[in-house]
C-alpha cells in the first residue's frame, strides 16, 4: 500500500512516528525517547548542511528515511510540540471546542528537508482555575469517529497517565474536561519521598494490594483525603501487614482510588444524576486495565477500552486540512 500521510504523536518524553496509508491504516510505526525536553543533541547532516536544531534532529531521526522515498508526504503533528516550547506554537482553542474543527486551525513550520509539518491546536478551559490539553483533543477525535453518533452524546473520555485527563463530551465538543497529575506524583513518591524507601519491584502485578488501596480511598479513612491516607503506605508495611512487593501497588490504588472516587462525586454532581456515564478509555494497556479495574469498583459499570485513537484522529483532521485527498478514507 502507498503511504498518504505522516503523523506524529510529539509530546513531552516521547515521539511516536505513523506512516499512514489510504483509511489510516498504519503501514509503520516508531517510537523515540525524543520528546521536547529531551531532544537528541548530537549534529547531524540534514539536506546538506550541519544541523544542531534538537526538534529538526529528532523529526529527521524519526521519519528521514520515509521523506526521502517520499519527499511530497504531508506531516501533521499533535502533543507538546505545538506548546510554547515546542517547535511551532499552535494557540489553544476554547471550549466548548468541535474537535472535528480543529483541522481548520493548524499551524505550520516548515522543516530543514523543505516538508511542512502541520501542528494541531490544543485545547483550553477559561475558568477560575484554567485546564489545558495538548495531544488529548486528537485521541478524543479518534474515540469519535469510531462511536455511533447516539453514543457520542453526554460520554467521559479517560486518559490515564502521568496528567490524567477526564473528557466530558457533548454533541462531538469538548465541554469539560478535569486533569489529575495521579502519574507523576505517583513517581515523585516513589523515587523521592520516604514512601519509596521501603517499596520493592515485584515479579508481577499484586491485584490484592491495588484492591486495597482503591478500597481504603473509598472507605470513611479516606474521606480525609489523600494527604492523610498516602502515609499508610508507609505504616502498614512497618506493621507487617503489607509486603515490600506489594507497597506500590497498594500506593497506585490508593491515588488511582482517590482519583475515581473524586471523579465520581463530580460527576453525579455535575449532571445531577445518580447515574454515572460510560467511560471510553484511551493509553497504555496495563495502566487502562488498572484504571479499568478501579473503576468498576467506584462504580462506574460501562468502561471500553479504545485503540489507535492518536492515529484514527490525526487522520481524520488531515482529511478535514485537506492535506489528503478525501478519497483516501
Amino acid at each position: 500500500m502507498q503511504a498518504q500521510l505522516i503523523a506524529l504523536d510529539w509530546g513531552t518524553t516521547s515521539l511516536r512516528a505513523y506512516k499512514l496509508a489510504a483509511d489510516g491504516v498504519v503501514l509503520e510505526q516508531r517510537s523515540l525517547s525524543s520528546g521536547i525536553m529531551q531532544l537528541p543533541k548530537t549534529p547531524r547532516i540534514i539536506n546538506g548542511r550541519e544541523c544542531v536544531d534538537g526538534f529538526e534532529l529528532a523529526f529527521d531521526e524519526a521519519c528521514g528515511d520515509w521523506l526521502d522515498a517520499q519527499p511530497d508526504l504531508p506531516v501533521i503533528a499533535c502533543g507538546m510540540v505545538g506548546s510554547a516550547q515546542g517547535w511551532r506554537e499552535a494557540a489553544y482553542c476554547d471550549t466548548p471546542a468541535n474537535v472535528a474543527n480543529l483541522g481548520n486551525s493548524l499551524q505550520t513550520v516548515t522543516s530543514l528537508r523543505g516538508s511542512r509539518v502541520h501542528i494541531v491546536p490544543g485545547v483550553i478551559q477559561r475558568s477560575r482555575l484554567p485546564n489545558v490539553m495538548r495531544g488529548e483533543e486528537t485521541q478524543v477525535l479518534g474515540v469519535l469517529q469510531n462511536l455511533p453518533l447516539e453514543t457520542g452524546n453526554n460520554l467521559l473520555i479517560g486518559l490515564p497517565g502521568s496528567h490524567s485527563k477526564w473528557v466530558n463530551v457533548v454533541d462531538g465538543c469538548i465541554t469539560h474536561f478535569d486533569t489529575f497529575m495521579t502519574g507523576e506524583v505517583f513517581a515523585v513518591l516513589s523515587e523521592h519521598s520516604i514512601l519509596g524507601r521501603t517499596q520493592q519491584q515485584g515479579a508481577a502485578f499484586d491485584a490484592p494490594a491495588f484492591d486495597r488501596g482503591v478500597q481504603v480511598a473509598q472507605s470513611a479513612d479516606g474521606a480525609l483525603g489523600v494527604l492523610s491516607t498516602l502515609f499508610s503506605a508507609r505504616t502498614l508495611g512497618l506493621t507487617g501487614e503489607l509486603s515490600p512487593t506489594a507497597q506500590a501497588d497498594y500506593l497506585s490504588g490508593l491515588m488511582i482510588g482517590h482519583e475515581l472516587t473524586a471523579l465520581a462525586n463530580v460527576q453525579r454532581n455535575r449532571r445531577d444524576n445518580p447515574n454515572l456515564p460510560s467511560i471510553v478509555l484511551i493509553g497504555n494497556a496495563q495502566l487502562c486495565s488498572r484504571y479499568s479495574r478501579a473503576l468498576d469498583t467506584c462504580g462506574f459499570a460501562n468502561v471500553t477500552l479504545a485503540e489507535q485513537a492518536t492515529e484514527r484522529g490525526l487522520w481524520r483532521l488531515a482529511l478535514a486540512a485537506g492535506l489528503i485527498d478525501s478519497s483516501s478514507r
